[in-house]
């Protein structure tokens, strides 16, 4: 047990967005805030939103976000009392974590042995097959040679098989594979991907789930003993293993369901002796089986979406469990409510394969009204360099019922103006009014497999005909979906009976 600490200054050990969002918890808190800025992000939103800003070095993250000591001499310098990590860069780096707390500071985020256990794959496999936490059938640690591999897969039933990097995530260091043949040539491909992006060419091989859907559990834990979860979040639509939508809940899960996936969540963290805000990250089979992927030890980029469903604050409950206090609340006191979708919009052109568009914003316009929430780091005029991830903004969109999230959704994506650079809303559009994404059916393979439609701009008419459809409205004759003018001529008298003001402007 830990006694509570007075946190009155905080380092935020990132930028842009996160770094933003941070601060501003931090200010309803009364706690001073400090960033730190690379040479380009001298003038960025998050340095001139906080109460002290320092300059830790040049563009090249290597020389600046990612320097350790530069880090730790500024909070000293400062006077800060805690650093908060925000996500990616050093987030889940244990060296930085132990280091912040050798040098009398404290670290927002689990502790620094927690890291280093979820932060290899392989250790963190082993650990939840000790405490009995379903794993995806496989290696229990690392795989060294063909042999132990061909060995692997013989155990879990033949191919398709999956060779993955202990270290890091992304997609890096990963091959499926398919046939024997193509086994050692890509154990070689997943090494030097591995040794190259993380600096270990440590890999292990699992069994392929083939189109799964990707679920995964929010926690917090405190340092009396108390573990509790959030629900969960479906992060199924992703490219390249990387998220691009997300919603809480699950449009999937039953209540039973979900409240066991949650038990077997809180169950690993204990096993890990988890502390402050962490994800545990599922995959769900087409035979409803649910395997441990992975835990991370940090704030996710999709945490809003479970602050709107929740009522919480994530960023105020990963301070208050640094500083010592006990969780506010029980298991039993969390009362979800409505829906909530998530969007990231990317600074890449959709129409090129999504190679990074780059540049000035010339003009930007965020949309607002009822229930639309952005975080973003960027404002007119800002800069969107090369050095950095492509993320311009997260749109999220709250509201009662799943159906009323998305059409929220794809009225705020349809407002959203930006020129200067190319972004991803119009993907992001066209893959909301998809009746696969409608329908809540869909898997990891949705973007691969719809890659042909999603590519393609949207139309106004495309927008209308998927909407109808989720409201109800359909074509009695041939159950398929109907704009909502051919709906009016079909049923002039219900339609007159149910508008709403305005619904002609829509």
């Amino acid at each position: 047990m830990v006694t509570a600490m007075k946190i009155s200054k905080v380092l935020i050990a990132n930028r842009g967005e996160i770094a933003l969002r941070i601060m501003r918890t931090c200010r309803e808190m009364n706690i001073i805030t400090v960033a730190v800025y690379s040479e380009p992000d001298r003038l960025s939103p998050h340095v001139l939103f906080a109460d002290e800003a320092y300059c830790i070095g040049p563009a090249t993250a290597s020389e600046s976000y990612l320097r350790i000591d530069k880090l730790i001499q500024c909070a000293q310098d400062c006077g800060a009392d805690a650093i908060h990590p925000g996500y990616g860069f050093l987030s889940e780096n244990a060296d930085f974590s132990r280091a912040v707390s050798e040098a009398g500071l404290i670290f927002i985020g689990p502790k620094p042995d927690t890291i280093s256990a979820m932060g290899s794959k392989t250790e963190s496999r082993k650990m939840m097959i000790a405490a009995e936490v379903p794993v995806v059938p496989g290696a229990a640690g690392a795989v060294d040679t063909l042999d132990e591999a061909k060995e692997i897969v013989e155990s879990i039933g033949g191919y398709p098989a999956l060779i993955k990097a202990a270290a890091g995530g992304g997609g890096k260091g990963m091959r499926i594979v398919f046939e024997e043949d193509e086994l050692e040539r890509a154990l070689a491909a997943a090494r030097g991907e591995a040794a190259k992006a993380f600096g270990d060419d440590t890999v292990y091989v699992e069994k392929y789930i083939q189109a799964p859907k990707h679920i995964e559990i929010q926690i917090i834990a405190d340092t009396h003993g108390n573990v509790v979860h959030l629900w969960e979040r479906d992060c199924s639509i992703q490219r390249r293993h990387q998220k691009v939508i997300e919603e809480c809940p699950s449009p999937t899960l039953t209540p039973e369901q979900r409240s066991h996936l949650g038990e077997i969540a809180v169950q690993a963290a204990k096993a890990c002796n988890y502390v402050n805000a962490g994800t545990v990250e599922f995959i769900y089979d087409n035979v409803e089986n649910f395997y441990f992927l992975e835990m991370n030890t940090r704030l996710q980029v999709e945490h809003p979406v479970t602050e709107m469903v929740m009522g919480v604050d994530l960023v105020r409950l990963q301070i208050e469990v640094a500083a010592g206090q006990e969780l506010p609340f029980k298991q039993e006191d969390i009362v979800p409510r409505g829906h909530a979708i998530e969007c990231r919009i990317n600074a890449e052109n959709v129409y090129q394969n999504f190679v990074p568009s780059t540049g000035k914003i010339e003009y930007l316009s965020f949309p607002t009204g009822p229930g639309v929430r952005i975080d973003s780091g960027v404002d007119q005029h800002s800069e969107v360099t090369p050095f950095y991830d492509p993320m311009v903004a997260k749109m999220i969109a709250y509201a009662a019922t799943r159906e009323q999230a998305i059409s929220r959704m794809v009225r705020a994506l349809k407002e959203f103006q930006i020129t200067g650079i190319e972004t991803t809303v119009p993907f992001c559009l066209k893959a909301l009014v998809h009746p696969e994404f409608i329908g809540g059916h869909f898997t990891t393979k949705f973007i691969e497999t719809y890659w042909d439609e999603l590519q393609k701009a949207p139309t106004p008419h495309d927008e209308e005909i998927a909407l109808s459809a989720l409201m109800g409205h359909v074509d009695n004759n041939n159950s398929k979906p109907v704009t909502r003018r051919e709906a009016v001529l079909q049923e002039p008298s219900r339609w007159k009976m149910q508008a709403t003001p305005g619904w002609k402007n829509r």
